[in-house]
């Protein structure tokens, strides 16, 4: 069966001749369109979302695009080579060899002087495939059943197990072509607020000056729920916290950590009454940043 190659320039709803940054700022808008933490339960949000990053995947990276686009429009398909069947010996005592997937030749009936034409028919060719598949950072971290649907027009339910990578493969016995193995390369699509760093996942968290100077305890997404984290007093924009066993399983069964970078965030629009204390603190502080600056 001939698999219809998907257009991944109508996925993003991009022209052929998109920029990177194009790409990317499409990727990006999309990707928070549908992610299934806005979307909760909704399936064709996120199949959507599985698709944009099936499409992201292969036309931000350079070499990828080529190829893809010399499939997409226009390069020659390289054509299927039948399997060749020779014989060492027909039927007269001389050599030859078949060049064709089917060949015929000549063997004798067991009336005199008579003979039959039998076709000889290759077996077909057991072929593994491989398939792409994308997740969220939550499903691959958890795991679980997962529908898939292939090219050639499949529908399979698969268990995925937890803890999957980026890049990793999983073997599908027998659900390639004529027999064949189907391995799915697992992609992790990228997450609006974790990023995964090795086994660790690196976050950024705001607090507010106050917090930042007085410290305290505040909450802190991780990938398994919230949690609250002890900001120290004076902690510093920039400053990185660990929060240890809260990062990606590494394979050997135990996790990373999760790293927090701080950062200090002043109120867009603070009340009259919070006005009214930062001038109190202003008149009172010594603190000057810009010291060691003035000549």
């Amino acid at each position: 069966m001939q698999q219809q190659l998907r257009n991944y320039y109508e996925i993003l709803g991009l022209s052929r001749d998109a920029s990177g940054e194009e790409i990317k700022k499409t990727f990006r808008r999309l990707a928070r369109q549908y992610h299934p933490d806005v979307n909760p339960g909704d399936k064709i949000a996120e199949e959507k979302f599985k698709d944009i990053n099936e499409a992201y995947d292969i036309l931000s990276d350079e070499n990828k695009r080529a190829d893809y686009d010399k499939l997409l429009f226009g390069k020659p398909k390289r054509r299927f080579e039948r399997p060749r069947v020779g014989f060492n010996r027909n039927s007269n005592g001389s050599s030859s060899n078949s060049r064709q997937a089917f060949e015929t030749w000549k063997i004798r009936d067991f009336s005199p002087g008579t003979t039959k034409t039998a076709k000889v028919v290759s077996p077909p060719l057991r072929r593994d495939v491989e398939a792409r598949l994308t997740l969220p950072l939550e499903k691959a971290y958890r795991g679980g059943r997962e529908r898939i649907r292939l090219e050639d027009g499949r529908s399979l339910e698969v268990d995925m197990p937890p803890g999957m990578m980026n890049g990793q493969k999983i073997r599908l016995k027998g659900q390639g072509i004529n027999g064949g193995d189907l391995y799915l390369k697992i992609t992790v699509a990228r997450h609006p607020f974790f990023e995964i760093q090795g086994s660790d996942i690196y976050c950024q968290i705001p607090v507010t000056p106050s917090e930042a100077i007085v410290g305290g305890a505040v909450e802190v997404p991780t990938i398994d729920g919230l949690v609250k984290m002890i900001v120290p007093k004076g902690v510093r924009a920039g400053q990185r916290l660990r929060l240890a066993n809260k990062g990606y399983p590494n394979g050997q069964g135990s996790r990373g950590d999760q790293l927090v970078e701080i950062q200090i965030v002043i109120p867009p629009e603070p009340s009259e009454q919070e006005l009214e204390l930062y001038k109190q603190l202003r008149q009172v502080e010594k603190f000057n940043p810009r010291r060691n600056s003035i000549a």
